[in-house]
């Protein structure tokens, strides 16, 4: 999944590699520190060369008969000439301005720093120039933040994905339009590929047809290679997964062929389990396993919580994130909190929030708002903005307002979809954190349980009106050097070219003076 690409990989390899001990690292050797001062050292060196070189030809070249000829040259040059050059520097510098900003708009990043890292940096020898090593407190303050940073922006699974053939195909047959997008549909093939897949099943020709399968793009080619599976292998899990998801039209069908792939996934589990030791190859199978086994059991409490059996839900929720603890990152914990809410099991969500409403955790506006509901919860029914603003808040209702307070610095985009300010849609497979996406998924969800509530929200849309009403995009990204230089580089060649036009004398004076100064120069 997009939130748990490759988990049970890096759940295993945790696992089994040793963490660096803190402030220690094993020396370098003297050929390490060579390289690594040569490298960083590599462009003074190739300057002074090119100097000592120039100055070595200069006689063979006649370098001073040049320059006196170039001086000559530049002094016989009219005005007319510097208003060109100026006017045509100030044209392309413009044009690089405004591809600039184009490419920055579009991409988040500038092209010219873009293709510095990517080709110049590698021949400058500035990828091993800043090496830092691997216990230290730097790399491990850098490699933190690359963390907390790449779970916030990073596209992740929803966790409360609807079924395609059941839900966003419905909306398909009433509308005539299509729910997803190709992008989307596209993550979630890399995400099937990534989840269901393994290096080993070229040994098994039922995993082989679904191999091909997942990577189809034609929903009937899909199903199709799916039967053929399992006319190869009766009890191919990854085949009723598929079949399940795409082809059964109603929730009861789709949790029947769930059950099917349940039966056939405990299996392959098992028997994984008993060759996991035998070689890696075994382990990566192991891994795929357990994949399927937890999506499947996965999906099949989803269809119990929207077939209306909620009890049944939870408890195959909970007994998941027991039996697999290190794949708490899927977000089950979401599709829990949701559930224990339609429960109004409020003590439960409390519990939940207080296991994985961690800093260490990625956050999510379901975390957020979900604290932000249940302090509103023991407020809302007496608040009044009249009132508390005659007396001031009580300690309570502080409490709730500095809970709403966060939930909306984190993502400012649900309040407009919770007092249905805005038009909810069927929420997409993929979010992205802290954006409209993610707001859509969760008022989608969750509108439901803030308006159970007398009065949340009410307070939901006085605390934010007075607060963040005027929130546009967050977090606001800042301009490149690039586009800095490009703009101040384009209005001083256009500003000098204006000034040549306008006083072309004094400007001719001037650039020979400069010229004269710089061919005095030793």
């Amino acid at each position: 999944m997009a939130d748990g690409d490759g988990l049970g990989e890096a759940a295993t390899a945790a696992a089994s590699s040793p963490a660096p001990a803190p402030g220690l690292s094993p020396p370098l050797g003297w050929r390490e520190r060579l390289r690594a001062g040569l490298a960083g050292t590599g462009a003074s060196l190739w300057f002074v060369a090119g100097l000592g070189l120039l100055y070595a030809l200069r006689v063979p070249l006649r370098l001073c008969e040049n320059l006196a000829a170039v001086t000559v040259f530049l002094n016989s040059l009219t005005p007319k000439f510097y208003v060109a050059l100026t006017g045509t520097s100030s044209l392309i510098s413009g044009l690089i301005f405004i591809f600039e900003w184009w490419y920055f708009h579009k991409h988040g990043t500038s092209f010219i720093e873009q293709v510095s890292v990517s080709h110049l940096r590698p021949l400058m020898g500035g990828t091993e120039g800043s090496i830092s090593e691997p216990g230290s407190p730097s790399s491990s303050r850098e490699s933190e933040t690359g963390r907390q940073n790449l779970s916030e922006c990073k596209v992740w699974r929803n966790p409360l994905n609807l079924f395609r053939g059941a839900e966003y195909r419905r909306y398909t047959w009433v509308t005539g339009k299509e729910p997803l997008t190709y992008y989307d549909m596209n993550l979630s093939a890399q995400d099937h590929q990534t989840f269901f897949t393994c290096d080993t099943d070229f040994l098994r020709p039922s995993d082989t047809v679904m191999q091909k399968a997942w990577r189809e793009r034609n929903p009937p080619a899909r199903i199709k290679a799916a039967y053929q599976a399992l006319e190869l292998n009766n009890d191919c899990a990854t085949a009723y997964v598929l079949l399940a998801e795409e082809e059964a039209t109603t929730i009861v069908d789709a949790e029947r062929l769930f059950k099917q792939a349940l039966k056939a996934g405990e299996t392959i589990y098992r028997r994984s389990q008993q060759c996991q030791h035998q070689s890696p190859q075994h382990e990566a199978q192991l891994r795929r396993d357990t994949n399927v086994l937890v999506y499947i059991k996965r999906r099949l409490a989803m269809c119990a919580r929207k077939l209306g059996r909620i009890r049944e839900a939870v408890k195959i929720m909970r007994d998941l994130m027991k039996e697999f603890p290190p794949l708490t990152m899927l977000n089950i914990h979401e599709n829990l909190l949701e559930s224990l809410l339609e429960l109004q099991a409020y003590a439960d969500v409390q519990a939940v929030l207080a296991k994985y409403d961690d800093i260490s955790l990625p956050k999510s506006a379901a975390i957020c708002y979900t604290a932000a509901l249940l302090k509103t919860r023991t407020v809302s029914d007496k608040f009044s903005p009249e009132t508390a603003s005659r007396r001031g808040l009580s300690t309570a209702e502080i409490n709730a307002v500095e809970a709403i307070h966060r939930a909306v610095e984190f993502n400012p985009h649900v309040p407009k979809y919770l007092l249905e300010m805005k038009s909810l849609i069927l929420p997409p497979e993929h979010i992205l954190k802290r954006g409209d996406s993610e707001a859509i998924a969760y008022a989608f969800f969750h509108l439901q349980h803030w308006k159970r509530i007398e009065g949340a929200l009410n307070l939901l849309q006085c605390t934010w009106e007075g607060t963040f009403h005027h929130v546009s995009v967050y977090p606001k990204k800042e301009l490149p050097f690039f586009i800095h230089f490009t703009a101040g580089l384009c209005s001083s060649t256009a500003m000098i070219a204006l000034l040549t036009h306008q006083f072309p004398e004094i400007m001719g004076v001037f650039a020979k003076a400069v010229l004269g100064f710089l061919c005095l120069q030793p």
